[in-house]
């Protein structure tokens, strides 16, 4: 609408005087609820209130909140009357007032009061949030320095009993939508501007400075607001500075509904009833849309219309009203009656006890009036003024009704956008931190301990209780909790307040819903599970000594990362059979619960048992680490019965160390032993696995198996006690090729740690070191050759060979493990006589290898001998040897680059030496036992 437009609808309704007399209405309701404010408060309180306008007006250094002397100060339009001087030097006795210079600027344009004050539901707790507009063209130092004045506000007002919260507002950046990202704890930064400013309008109190242009639009021109005010300050019927505008309601886009739904689903993680009725009010107006009656456009209709009830105008009866006429509309009179409980519980007049004082009776007399309408009885106020006794059972059935209440103002949201095709203001970094803590708040799985009192009562703890375990069946059983203190013949008559197969859960659910404290008498029937009434007190004291309640609150930094645990419980042995102290303490593990709490604040319960529970337990938690190492799990083992100490003690060791290993060396090995055998811990990070080696053939075998990179072997404390092997694995180097052996008896045992610490074995008969050294010590040489032969030129050594170590074995003396002693090279020399076998393997069909043979560079292969290779090359050597002697034959070359290509490791070049070996050997045995009969 253009300016001649506007005139007629001007010159017809809107003058001078009637804008007078609109802004004196305003001012008129105004007044009488900052009456209503003061009379909720302290003296001390009321002085706060009362001074703040003069203490933004001025910089004096005995009045609170000064900075210095250049700090902004001077409020628009204001001059303090007598009274208020005289308050302020009774606060400082020194204090004179200099009034400021007509045309000298004032740095605040207006303080208002945002929130409860001066509504229902006022009471000495209620903040004062001020929001303190200042002059856009105020420069950054002035604005830090205003800052720090508010700062120094809080305090003061903080040490008078007041909670003060001072914002800093832009009024032409808000009215564009652009200020801080957070003003109140209710807002959710810029996704709730309108919504947030609607808010502003109803429940805003001027306490000095400007008043709001808003006013002096009527309703009806909302959604022509800007060519509205520019006909008014064109036209002269008002002077803009005068005003402060903040914007106004023409439009809500349909994203900032989804926003502000977000928003509350996640206040009401910790306010649920102040959450659902200003969700419900959201979904009110989104199902307007877009023409939205806000409940700031009907209070300014009624005081256009000189309706100026104070109590009809309650920012809090208006909000009730408005969503009992949208709930009443919908036939929805299960949300109703919560928005009702949610407002009674709010105004907190607890209307079935004697008024306390009669200075207040106005709140009372209010509530008392909406209650009778609603037809609650004494029984029904009893029960809601009793909140602060609320146990389990009521506590579950409100909550039930909350979270409904919030998922299908969710839902409704949810569908409004997908419907308008809405997108929500908040960043793909808001929306992660508001889904996850919604996941972690609400979304049920398994094993995941529920938490059912987001603020309804203050106190859950019962006075007694009856815990019980029943046997359903013949190897199942369950948990039940009873309230009340109830013997065998009655608890089957009651309905317990929770059931679960498993103990740890439900002592879990007590603990984190505060059901039993240290005051708790908890009476036990435990079946045949072992569990005693000392046992279980010491559990539950060991739950609220590991496990601290209320949780600290989760930071936005944690939930923008993946949860991972911050605290793990590993309770053994927790219902299960007493242990036999005969066996080794980790052999004593019959079962483990664990708690896990986690950096979402979610907190989990496991259960591992049976012949791999431990091992179980152990992986899922190595799995579970952050891949920081920095980042420290706090862990708690705790056992039960007699042996209880040495199992945890142990327990809580292997823990340590494993996790410990696996830290320093990812992608290493841990071997340990449990229940008589072996396990071998492949500890790669996310993917950790154990393999039982059930016998040292097995061990061998699994130890010498290629990988891709080199991999340390770490023992268990407990692992090969006593044993020469823990010595040799305890000795591994990377890019190494170190060989041990060790002598018993006319046999001796060779060892070889490869590049990668895989660990080849074999016994041969042993005559002397030279003799059992040099052919393994040709072999190796070849195999180095080949490998250097490959590397890059700058990557070779001089001499083309790796390190190449020797070790002999011997035994410990006493108890005392086994020790090496480092042995020099074999002697070798060129004119040293060996017959020379080398072998080709070739890939074949179905996975078989092609075998050549080059004996003294003669050939022999599978393509001219077939099954008889071993055989004719066996006869060949044999033919060879001087007088036809008996000695076993050695590879002393093989090339395995057709099989594995470029990069086979050494272990792999020493299986199929072996293989090789044992075949050609055969052979000669055969022959030479031919030639003997």
């Amino acid at each position: 609408m253009n300016r001649q437009e506007l005139r007629p609808v001007l010159e017809e309704g809107i003058d001078r005087q009637t804008l007078t007399r609109i802004r004196a209405r305003f001012l008129t309701v105004n007044a009488g609820r900052l009456e209503r404010s003061m009379q909720a408060m302290s003296t001390r309180q009321q002085q706060v209130l009362r001074l703040l306008p003069l203490l933004f007006h001025v910089n004096h250094p005995i009045l609170p909140g000064y900075v210095s002397a250049r700090a902004p100060a001077g409020l628009d339009g204001f001059e303090p009357d007598a009274e208020l001087l005289a308050e302020a030097q009774r606060l400082s006795r020194s204090f004179t007032y200099q009034p400021h210079r007509k045309l000298e600027p004032r740095a605040i344009q207006g303080l208002y009061l945002m929130g409860s004050l001066g509504t229902v539901a006022q009471d000495e707790q209620s903040d004062l949030d001020v929001w303190v507009c200042h002059d856009p063209a105020l420069p950054a130092e002035a604005r830090d320095a205003l800052r720090r004045k508010c700062d120094l506000l809080q305090q003061w007002a903080a040490a008078q009993g007041a909670s003060a919260t001072f914002f800093l507002i832009d009024p032409a950046a808000f009215a564009c939508g652009a200020r801080e990202a957070c003003l109140t704890s209710d807002d959710c930064g810029t996704t709730q501007h309108y919504l947030l400013l609607d808010e502003f309008y109803r429940t805003a109190l001027w306490l000095g400075g400007r008043t709001p242009l808003w006013w002096l639009v009527p309703a009806y021109e909302e959604h022509r607001y800007g060519a509205y005010v520019e006909t008014l300050i064109s036209r002269r019927f008002i002077r803009a500075e005068d005003h402060i505008d903040l914007g106004h309601l023409g439009a809500i886009p349909p994203g900032e509904f989804l926003g502000a739904g977000l928003w509350q689903m996640f206040k009401g993680i910790e306010s649920p009833y102040k959450s659902a009725i200003k969700l419900l009010l959201t979904e009110a107006y989104a199902s307007e849309h877009p023409q939205v009656d806000c409940l700031s456009l009907r209070l300014k209709h009624a005081i256009y219309a000189n309706r100026l009830d104070l109590d009809e105008l309650d920012p809090y009866i208006s909000v009730y009203r408005r969503l009992e006429e949208y709930l009443l509309a919908r036939g929805d009179r299960e949300r109703l009656e919560l928005v009702r409980r949610s407002l009674y519980l709010k105004i907190n007049r607890k209307l079935s006890r004697p008024a306390p004082t009669p200075i207040r009776s106005w709140q009372r007399q209010l509530i008392g009036r909406l209650t009778r309408e609603w037809g609650w009885d004494e029984r029904q106020l009893a029960s809601l003024d009793g909140r602060a006794r609320w146990k389990v059972r009521q506590v579950i059935a409100e909550r039930s009704a909350l979270v409904n209440a919030l998922t299908c103002s969710y839902r409704f949201l949810s569908q409004f956008a997908r419907s308008h095709q809405a997108e929500s203001p908040l960043s793909g970094r808001d929306l992660s931190i508001l889904g996850r803590r919604l996941y972690a708040a609400f979304e049920r799985k398994a094993g995941k301990v529920e938490f059912i009192n987001p603020g309804i009562s203050p106190d859950m703890a019962e006075e007694t209780l009856t815990l019980v375990r029943t046997e359903d069946a013949p190897g199942e059983a369950h948990w039940a909790l009873y309230q009340g203190s109830l013997n065998a013949r009655e608890w089957s008559d009651y309905a317990p307040l929770k059931r679960v197969r498993e103990l740890l859960p439900l002592l879990a659910w007590c603990h984190r819903n505060g059901v039993v404290d240290g005051g708790t008498h908890l009476s036990l029937y435990a079946g045949d599970s072992g569990l005693t009434e000392p046992d279980l007190h010491s559990l539950l004291a060991s739950l609220r000594q590991l496990m601290p309640m209320p949780l600290a609150p989760v930071t936005e930094l944690d939930l923008l990362a993946p949860s991972m645990p911050r605290r793990v419980v590993l309770l053994i042995n927790l219902d299960a059979p007493a242990a036999d102290a005969a066996e080794a303490p980790e052999d004593q593990v019959a079962s483990i619960d664990q708690l896990v709490l986690n950096s979402w604040n979610e907190l989990l319960v496991n259960r591992y048992e049976g012949e791999n529970g431990l091992l179980d337990c152990l992986r899922d938690h190595l799995v579970a680490l952050p891949d920081d190492p920095s980042t420290a799990i706090e862990l708690h083992v705790r056992c039960l019965g007699n042996n209880g100490l040495a199992i945890a003690r142990r327990i809580d060791q292997l823990f340590v160390e494993v996790t410990s290993a696996l830290r320093q060396a990812p992608g290493s090995r841990y071997l340990l032993q449990l229940r008589g055998r072996h396990l071998l811990l492949d500890l790669t990070p996310g993917e950790i696995a154990y393999v039982p080696l059930p016998d040292q053939a097995a061990l061998f075998e699994r130890l010498s198996q290629p990988t891709d990179a080199y991999r340390p072997i770490q023992l268990d404390r407990q692992a090969l006690p006593g044993q020469h092997l823990a010595t040799v694995l305890g000795h591994g180097r990377p890019d190494c090729l170190q060989v041990f052996y060790r002598v018993v008896g006319e046999q001796a045992e060779l060892m070889v740690l490869d590049e990668h610490n895989a660990l080849w074995h074999q016994w041969q008969p042993f005559r002397d070191e030279q003799s059992l050294l040099r052919p393994l010590q040709r072999f190796l040489q070849s195999v180095l050759y080949r490998h250097n032969a490959l590397l890059p030129l700058p990557g070779r050594s001089p001499t083309g060979m790796r390190d190449l170590l020797f070790y002999r074995v011997l035994p410990g003396d006493g108890q005392a493990p086994a020790r090496l002693e480092r042995r020099p090279p074999p002697l070798t020399a060129a004119s040293d006589p060996y017959y020379d076998v080398q072998a080709i393997l070739e890939p074949g069909e179905a996975g078989r290898a092609h075998v050549t043979l080059f004996c003294n560079h003669r050939e022999f292969s599978e393509l001219e001998h077939g099954p008889r290779l071993f055989t004719e090359a066996a006869r060949h050597i044999l033919s060879q040897r001087a007088g036809g002697e008996r000695y076993p034959c050695y590879i002393t070359d093989l090339d395995l680059s057709g099989l594995a290509g470029q990069t086979a490791q050494t272990v792999q070049y020493l299986r199929y030496k072996a293989r090789l070996e044992a075949g050609l050997n055969q052979a000669l045995d055969r022959l030479s036992h031919t030639a003997l009969s």
